[in-house]
């Protein structure tokens, strides 16, 4: 009797812990690593006159600037595309991010 209680426990034991692990591998293929490091998003906000700054506001904003980035690289590629270049120049991305500029 107390060798099955043993082994249902080590089973269970078992089952939990390949839960655990799945949950955890799940969880690494949601999060993708960045181009941007964080610290620098810690420093921009610093910049900007922030006293305090959270990492969830850290990772906000470089999530943020990071989508903002690939929307320009790709219409700045799509322009040398359209030019008849394979090389992205910088008037490709300076023409790129007008409409994201506020001036």
């Amino acid at each position: 009797m107390i060798l099955k209680i043993v082994c249902i426990n080590r089973f269970l034991g078992d089952i939990f812990s390949l839960i655990i692990f799945y949950h955890d591998i799940q969880k690494l293929i949601v999060m993708k690593s960045s181009e941007l490091g964080l610290s620098a998003m810690y420093r921009i906000l610093k910049k900007a006159g922030a006293e305090r700054v959270s990492d969830e506001s850290a990772d906000e904003l470089r999530r943020v600037i990071e989508n903002v980035a690939i929307d320009i690289a790709k219409s700045a590629v799509d322009m040398s595309s359209h030019a008849g270049r394979k090389t992205v120049k910088a008037e490709d991305v300076k023409l790129a991010s007008k409409s994201y500029t506020k001036f």
